[in-house]
């Protein structure tokens, strides 16, 4: 089916309900489906009694012209589901394992209506007129909202058994260590009793979870309540965006551990590289890119998150794309077919949906997909949820069984079920627990985020873990998105910009949508090092760049800062910088648990030190921790690395030969990523030294081996004789 329509009816409507009372007003027709949380479109989609079902190709049977790009809304479009076993259209794979109640391998429909929330405005949209149709929809909703119904879900069991499912992952690790896959995400089932309507088990799962990628679908079959954090697939014209997960760490932990272990981004950095290569298949050569360093988010558990985006190549259609990367990378592994196969041989049960996909098609507002994990199937009187996780050579039996129910249990908590399986093991490979922080305090969220960033003679630097970190900040603040085409934008007013300046980029809430503007401004010169007062900010002033700082005034110059600390006694910030301290085992910093902005410097000073072999610690710190320290300073993304002189009331520091190395590394980084730049350009704010051999690189003087990364004996971190290359 192709559309051939090129008009997009809308009608605003005057109704202020929550997407799950409209949802509920709903219950019972056709093929009801919605999509809620950070779906592109907007906050809310819900459709019903669809004009057509897909009972053709899943693949090629999608392709839609699309309408005029000055056609605002979504109108309607292909809604629904692609199961995992449609991987065999793709691949040829072995037959599946048993499927104890098989379900249909695609439930697509096409609607063509839709109920829209967008930027807090409903919207009744359609793609063809229906005057008659549209008043039954709004007799519906003068209607009051209908109470949640009760359901019954009971105790949920494992196929196969814990002992079988560590037996299959410890096969997994063999063809591992064999050299077969460097991973592959191998599932178990968790099944349940069930009885109810599926729709109440989706609220209260939206209710308690607020997913990002949250879906619903039913059919005559039964019903699918996805409640997934992960984005598979976006296509906004001719733009591509993959977003995969890739480890998983329990909310009660510290995210900086997570996103330093090794293991984890392991998992991650090989996904990545798998679905660089499906978009390349679809992709302008050279188009496909990773804008964005791994980054943990918080979903139901913590998460490593990596962007992955390319550029359509001409002619290239939705069937096209879907095919080249289907099924998600992040749950099949890597090489993907060879894990599929293993997959095939290993798993109890055949996956149905799960790790398959939903989400839509529309000739107004693209393609976007989620990937189906924490997803409850549910069939006349049963229940079940798919979990699993990516298994390389790091990994442990006990340790991915214990992952599986990390991930379960909160789902199965928010709907009301019971899960008695434990695992005992798996808590030394987590990490350590850290108070959850509260929201930072007195901010106007209205007047939205920003970010800034330091031009150099017409070259962004390191804008793409800019715009990432401005684009997860409004997802996060309004459940919008950036749109498409910013990078672009930014690039072309940077080209116009000479010397050293500082690009502001605001992103401010609206009626109708998320306004970005950017202004530039020539960048003081440098002035030296800082000198701190400490300011108590209740628990921190949060992970967002929030445009209100009237919490932060301070007008003591610019060789002055805060030094933020929470009201437990910890060290968190400064109001324009991430915190550093040198001490004789290495070097320490706060981690990025919520209450302080994950600075991109920051960021990349840590890869240096951990390419230098230089231990990071990314803990909680005190001014006792400042006190015994051999140096401080401070990084943001435009000085760079700065020395602290001195923190008032706590003490006073020279500038050591860490601080000065890592200043001289961190501007070489940010030279590599602006086409040749010469180094030269670092700013002198301290005298320059010779780079740094076996020596300490702090004041202590004491020598020691090249390959020695720490020391006992009075010595602090030192880098190795050659420069880090770490990008």
């Amino acid at each position: 089916m192709t559309s051939t329509r090129t008009e997009l009816v809308r009608r605003r409507l005057d109704l202020e309900a929550h997407p799950l009372d409209v949802l509920r007003r709903f219950r019972g027709r056709d093929r009801l489906v919605a999509l809620l949380g950070a779906w592109h479109q907007g906050e809310a989609l819900i459709a019903f009694d669809p004009v057509e079902v897909l009972e053709g190709d899943p693949f090629g049977g999608i392709d839609l012209d699309p309408l005029p790009s000055d056609v605002a809304g979504f109108g309607g479009g292909w809604i629904g589901a692609w199961g995992y076993q449609l991987g065999r259209l793709v691949e040829e794979l072995p037959p599946a394992p048993h499927r104890p109640i098989p379900q249909p391998d695609h439930r697509i429909a096409f609607y063509d209506h839709v109920l829209r929330l967008s930027d807090g405005a409903w919207w009744l949209e359609s793609l063809t007129r229906d005057d008659e149709r549209d008043s039954r929809v709004l007799a519906v909703l003068d209607g009051s909202a209908p109470d949640p119904r009760a359901y019954d879900v009971g105790t949920f069991a494992m196929t196969p058994s814990p002992d079988e499912h560590r037996s299959a992952l410890a096969t997994v690790l063999d063809h591992v260590a064999a050299g077969d896959i460097f991973q592959a995400n191998l599932c178990t089932r968790l099944e349940a009793p069930f009885a109810g309507d599926p729709l109440d088990v989706f609220c209260a799962g939206v209710e308690r979870l607020h997913p990002a990628y949250a879906a619903y679908v039913s059919s005559p079959e039964g019903a699918l309540v996805s409640l997934s954090p992960e984005l598979f697939l976006r296509r906004t014209g001719d733009e591509l965006l993959s977003s995969p997960i890739k480890g998983t760490a329990p909310l009660d932990s510290d995210p900086d551990e997570l996103v330093a272990s090794a293991k984890n981004r392991a998992e991650n950095v090989m996904i990545v590289d798998l679905m660089r290569n499906d978009l390349g298949r679809v992709s302008l050569p050279g188009s496909v890119r990773v804008p964005a360093i791994t980054r943990a988010e918080r979903h139901s558990v913590w998460h490593l998150v990596s962007d992955v985006v390319g550029h359509a190549g001409r002619g290239v259609r939705d069937s096209d794309l879907l095919r080249a990367t289907f099924p998600p990378g992040s749950v099949t592994g890597a090489p993907k077919v060879r894990a599929m196969e293993i997959i095939n041989a290993l798993e109890a049960t055949g996956r149905e949906a799960y790790t398959g996909a939903i989400g839509h098609v529309s000739p107004a507002a693209g393609l976007e997909l989620n990937v189906v994990i924490r997803t409850f199937e549910i069939a006349g009187d049963t229940i079940w949820l798919g979990v699993g996780g990516g298994v390389v050579a790091d990994s442990t039996p006990e340790g991915e069984y214990a992952e599986c129910l990390v991930k379960a249990r909160p789902l199965i908590d928010a709907i009301g079920g019971r899960l008695d399986l434990v695992a005992h093991d798996f808590a030394d490979e987590l990490p350590v627990a850290v108070t959850e922080p509260a929201p930072a305090g007195a901010v106007d969220e209205s007047l939205g985020v920003f970010d800034t960033l330091l031009v150099q003679d017409g070259h962004a630097v390191d804008l793409d873990a800019h715009l990432a970190r401005l684009g997860a900040s409004v997802r996060a603040v309004s459940g919008a998105t950036l749109r498409a085409g910013l990078d672009d934008e930014v690039v072309r007013r940077a080209a116009e910009l000479t010397g050293r300046q500082r690009l502001r980029i605001d992103a401010v809430p609206r009626d109708d949508g998320v306004v970005v503007t950017m202004t530039a401004a020539p960048l003081d010169p440098t002035t030296g090092p800082w000198t701190l007062t400490p300011r108590t900010v209740g628990d921190g002033w949060g992970q967002h760049k929030w445009v209100d700082r009237r919490g932060l005034a301070d007008d003591r110059g610019p060789q002055h800062d805060l030094l933020l600390t929470s009201d437990d006694g910890a060290v968190l910030e400064t109001a324009r910088a991430n915190l550093f301290v040198v001490h004789d085992d290495g070097v320490h910093t706060p981690p990025t648990d919520g209450r302080i902005l994950p600075g991109t410097a920051r960021a990349r000073v840590v890869e240096i030190l951990r390419a230098a072999a230089v231990p990071v610690f990314q803990r909680r710190l005190t001014t006792q921790d400042l006190r015994i320290a051999t140096e401080v300073f401070v990084t943001n993304a435009l000085r760079g690395v700065v020395p602290v002189a001195a923190v008032e009331g706590v003490g006073e520091w020279a500038v050591g030969r860490t601080t000065t190395w890592l200043r001289d590394e961190l501007w070489r980084v940010w030279a590599a990523g602006s086409h040749g730049a010469p180094s030269a350009t670092a700013p002198t704010e301290v005298g320059r030294v010779p780079p740094p051999g076996p020596r300490s690189c702090s004041s202590t003087t004491t020598t020691r081996s090249s390959t020695t990364s720490s020391s006992t004996s009075g010595s602090s971190a030192r880098p190795p004789r050659s420069s880090a290359t770490t990008r």
